[in-house]
């Protein structure tokens, strides 16, 4: 069983960092690819940063692509996401979600993130 549980939102001023985390209690992590997703308000789901279960390759969608990092740690059941250079329009609820390779993904319930100019 997956259960995914994201910390580390807030509020913050643009052009500052701030850490993601998302843990997982059950006892397959390592088998599943991790990604990020962000949700604004009116918007659809969109697609953030994304990283294989081993940890060797990882994707981002252009709109964030060298201010945020995805990472892992499989002995801890945690995935992260570093952000820096925060921007106005990186407002958003951020979800995790673990990727199986057959089945529907697993999502957690999110972390708001404000990013105020």
């Amino acid at each position: 069983q997956v259960q995914l549980v994201e910390s580390g939102g807030g509020d913050v001023q643009a052009g500052d960092s701030l850490s993601l985390s998302c843990a997982d209690s059950g006892r397959s992590f390592e088998r599943y690819a991790m990604a990020w997703f962000r949700q604004a308000q009116g918007k659809e789901r969109e697609f953030v940063a994304a990283v294989t279960w081993s940890g060797e390759a990882t994707y981002y969608a252009d709109a964030v692509k060298g201010r945020f990092i995805i990472s892992r740690d499989n002995a801890r059941n945690t995935v992260y996401l570093q952000m820096n250079s925060l921007k106005p329009e990186d407002t958003a609820v951020y979800y995790c979600t673990a990727v199986p390779q057959i089945g529907q993904p697993y999502w957690g319930q999110g972390t708001q993130v404000t990013v105020s100019s």
